[in-house]
């Protein structure tokens, strides 16, 4: 029987990402230190630093965004307000 698949918590994961953005240390003593491969640090660390960018990106645009997404919706409702309104009024008569 294999070896049971380990599962990291994301503290851990924020912890080795943030040993090997330091960088004092080499993949391999990061890997040996903690017990992992030194692809899974190099994996870490690139998932660290793109998820930085989004961080620190501007929210200004997706504000923007959601509310013309939201003007548009407003706008389908009323269309489909009125279609049923008179799609009502045909029925009745």
């Amino acid at each position: 029987m294999g070896r049971k698949r380990r599962r990291h918590g994301k503290a851990f994961k924020a912890k080795v990402a943030l040993a090997a953005m330091r960088g004092d240390k080499t993949q391999a003593e990061l890997a040996s230190q903690f017990g992992v491969h030194a692809m899974q640090i190099s994996t870490w660390k690139r998932q660290a630093l793109d998820g930085l960018v989004e961080l620190f990106g501007d929210g200004r645009s997706s504000k923007k965004k959601n509310e013309a997404d939201v003007a548009q919706l407003l706008e389908q409702i009323g269309r489909l307000a009125m279609e049923l309104e008179w799609l009502q009024k045909k029925l009745e008569t």
